[in-house]
């Protein structure tokens, strides 16, 4: 079999197409299947998903994609399967999980990406799952079945720095809300840690930043100067930058220092400040154990005051009046008096 079949029945709720050379799967290959639940497409050649691919599968639980060649997958596809509970992606290609993986991911309940070849995740993924979403478990029997988690990440060349920390801290959990398929998961990097399992790694503090602004809101007169502050604390010492919710490039002075390790600061001028620089400005702090960002929003008020010229409007000037007269008897015709006649008088 070399593409994925287009005869299948309807009403079919488990399909499996397994140990076959399909390279791909197209877009919509199951969009007519409206009642699959479950789906396996494992040990083929499968090398690339469309994000589309898995169109329409409202009611799918569980996606089972191991032993293919995938070193990407799209995981904004997910979004079309807002039932899915299962996700097996072991024994792929995968390089990379990207920063925004973790919005598709908090339904699952089962997530495989072991036997990749993953060396870091991004930074703030584990927070999605207990303890780290804050969420609280019950201590009831039946309900904590129902929320158990199981998670794989064996079996990847892993490099141990803050931005797997938590994953780390969490293989020295026993939480039974979330389970890990294999405990003992270890480091390939770096050359101090390698061969070292997760629960033995002992890194540098790791601390994800923490960062907040002199003020939340600023209200300015036209044409002031304003200084915006904020100031982050975390280990690695956290980079900040600045940036704008309505994405204008912020062109303007910026200040930075660090005044002791794990703290720095930043200072961005607005000289004589307009209307155009108005609204939320964002401050971004970033390291290897993640990121966070904290916004000051700047209004500004005032009239722009705009002089009228006095050729246009208003009372015109005496020189011009005088012109303007001189030109307007120039126009008048002339008037000729005649003397009125003299009546005699005679007196008696």
């Amino acid at each position: 079999m070399y593409e994925i079949p287009v005869n299948v029945p309807v009403d079919t709720v488990k399909l499996r197409i397994e140990k076959t050379v399909i390279r791909r799967i197209p877009t919509e290959a199951f969009y007519y299947l409206v009642d699959l639940k479950y789906l396996w497409v494992t040990y083929n050649c499968v090398a690339n998903i469309d994000i589309s691919s898995f169109y329409n599968l409202k009611q799918l639980h569980e996606l089972r994609l191991d032993g293919n060649l995938l070193s990407t997958f799209p995981w904004e596809s997910l979004a079309e399967m807002p039932n899915l509970r299962t996700l097996d992606l072991h024994n792929n290609k995968l390089t990379s999980v990207p920063a925004d993986a973790g919005r598709y991911l908090r339904n699952l309940t089962y997530l495989d990406l072991s036997s990749n070849k993953l060396t870091t995740l991004p930074s703030d993924l584990m927070d999605i799952w207990p303890p780290f979403s804050g969420a609280i478990v019950s201590k009831n029997t039946d309900i904590l079945v129902t929320q158990r988690v199981i998670l794989g990440f064996q079996d990847n060349p892993w490099f141990c720095d803050c931005r797997i920390s938590k994953l780390i801290e969490f293989s020295k959990i026993v939480d039974t809300s979330v389970v890990l398929l294999d405990p003992l998961v270890s480091c390939s990097g770096p050359e101090s840690l390698a061969g070292i399992l997760f629960q033995r790694a002992e890194l540098e503090q790791c601390l994800k930043p923490s960062v907040m602004t002199s003020a939340t809101k600023i209200t300015s007169p036209l044409g002031s100067n304003v200084l915006l502050r904020c100031d982050a604390t975390g280990y690695p010492t956290p980079q900040l930058t600045w940036n704008r919710s309505d994405n204008i490039p912020v062109n303007y002075t910026v200040i930075q220092e660090t005044p002791g390790e794990g703290v720095r600061w930043s200072i961005i001028s607005l000289t004589g400040i307009s209307y155009k620089d108005a609204g939320e400005y964002r401050c971004k702090a970033k390291n290897l154990a993640g990121m966070s960002e904290a916004a000051v929003t700047v209004t500004v008020v005032g009239v722009v005051t705009t002089t009228v010229s006095p050729q246009k409007y208003g009372r015109k000037p005496e020189a011009e009046r005088q012109n303007t007269t001189q030109e307007e008897s120039k126009l008048e015709p002339e008037r000729t008096t005649t003397p009125l006649p003299t009546t005699p008088t005679t007196t008696a």
